[in-house]
């Protein structure tokens, strides 16, 4: 959900003010699109952002609500996405049961998945990713 976000940038909002945003300055009524696809790839933030690394989420408490705008999958504010919580727990749910019922391989002696992403008002993979479920023996 960080590295290949399925929208890449937010529902647009509109600045109900002026808004003075470091030496620049956004009229009242501007519409605003936040990236969220470069949001979570800043190297401020993160440590060697594009590369895919789920245990530095292990043992850290990720606040994914809106509120540490390093990491806002779901939005944040008024628009925050309400079906989060959903998501969070049928994701989680479904992922662990992959996992726990299955061995993963790659067809044709693949060793690499290519995680290149094509841009448009969605996301999509440069390349299909196709894995086939092993049952385990």
């Amino acid at each position: 959900m960080r590295l290949h976000l399925s929208v890449p940038l937010l529902v647009p909002h509109k600045t109900e003010t002026e808004v003075k945003l470091g030496q620049y300055v956004v009229p009242k009524d501007t519409q605003v699109l936040v990236n969220a696809w470069s949001i979570a790839r800043d190297p401020r933030y993160w440590d060697n952002p594009l590369k895919f690394k789920p245990e530095r989420f292990l043992g850290n408490e990720i606040d994914y609500k809106g509120k540490h705008f390093e990491f806002i999958p779901f939005g944040s504010g008024r628009r925050i996405c309400p079906g989060a919580p959903l998501a969070h727990r049928v994701v989680s749910l479904m992922v662990a049961s992959f996992v726990y019922h299955f061995e993963w391989k790659l067809p044709h002696g693949k060793e690499e998945i290519d995680m290149n992403d094509i841009f448009g008002l969605t996301l999509l993979r440069a390349t299909l990713l196709l894995a086939t479920p092993v049952p385990f023996k």
